[in-house]
């Protein structure tokens, strides 16, 4: 009985929650390659923490010797030849490179702010000091929707339906096929393990594509979850299975209403989490003023949007669209 009753106890206190525990963010996702050809990173849209934290990854000298690609969401593959030049260091006219985010089948600005561009050009930079065998490859997710064939919200609906067999089809046939290595960037959305079965990383792993992801939740309180959060170093990496934070509750972490009564913990979702602070500290980037005064581009802007406003109760296209302008 005593030892049934020991058993018993070592057994309760295995179970439990462990407190997560900060570890150095580069090395950390970089070390996920040596199990997963596919490692995923979630990107909040907008902020600026998280761009700042990838374009810091992409130069780390060890990133090349692991990565061969990454794959974004913020980029039409219609436009892969002219990115491919781009970033191999062929010279390419801005407003030909910018067509590949602002003529993807996101109706809206998200990408137009500063800190996609800034990225493709990052990727350009890495490339221009290594040999033309370790030159990183930056691949297109979204559909190549043609924007001259797109009338209506029907026409548009065509295309996003597309968006995460396209994301899917690009990664098994450019990554996968090839041998190679790649980092996924992309909404959160596409990447959690539970979602609707239908997602980017649910198409992979339905394959047989073992993807090790990582959430960025730029505005959940984790510190609320586990006491000292707060105190780790920004940014931090941390592994969820056997956590505290991993043992929460996703749909309430997350603030999303609870649907059923099956506890989808936040480490059924995802592998790991990349801490970049407080809520409180976190910054959005806003669209450049020249690009809100340039009347050509915001009568396109408005026009697209008319065909995809957003949930009900979302604000009017005009309105969105200057509450976001670097000026207003």
């Amino acid at each position: 009985m005593l030892a049934l009753a020991c058993g018993l106890t070592m057994a309760q206190s295995a179970a439990a929650p462990k407190p997560a525990v900060p570890l150095d963010p580069v090395k950390a996702i970089l070390d996920a390659f040596s199990s997963h050809s596919i490692v995923a990173l979630g990107e909040p849209h907008g902020n600026e923490q998280a761009a700042a934290f990838r374009l810091d990854l992409i130069h780390n000298p060890r990133f090349a010797d692991v990565v061969n690609d990454l794959v974004i969401e913020a980029g039409n593959s219609r436009y892969q030849d002219v990115v491919d030049r781009f970033v191999s260091g062929q010279p390419v006219a801005d407003e030909t490179l910018q067509q590949a985010w602002q003529n993807t089948t996101v109706a809206n600005f998200v990408w137009e702010r500063p800190i996609y561009e800034q990225f493709v050009r990052g990727v350009r930079e890495v490339n221009a000091s290594l040999p033309k065998q370790k030159q990183l490859r930056l691949l297109l997710g979204d559909p190549p929707i043609d924007w001259n064939t797109v009338h209506s919200s029907d026409d548009l609906l065509k295309w996003l339906v597309l968006r995460d067999s396209s994301a899917a089809a690009v990664v098994r046939e450019q990554v996968l096929a090839k041998g190679r290595h790649a980092l996924v960037i992309y909404g959160e959305g596409h990447l959690w393990r539970r979602d609707a079965g239908n997602n980017l990383v649910s198409r992979l792993e339905a394959e047989g594509t073992k993807v090790f992801i990582i959430s960025t939740p730029v505005f959940t309180d984790l510190s609320s979850k586990q006491p000292g959060v707060s105190s780790w170093p920004i940014p931090s990496f941390a592994l969820l299975s056997g956590t505290v934070i991993g043992a929460e509750h996703f749909q309430l972490l997350f603030g999303f209403p609870r649907t059923n009564n099956d506890a989808v913990r936040y480490e059924d979702q995802v592998d790991a989490v990349l801490y970049l602070g407080a809520p409180s500290t976190m910054t959005t980037s806003r669209l450049p003023a020249p690009l809100c005064a340039d009347e050509r581009y915001v009568s396109m802007r408005l026009a697209r949007m008319a065909l995809d406003p957003g949930p009900p109760g979302s604000p009017p296209p005009a309105d969105l669209f200057k509450s976001n302008c670097a000026t207003r």
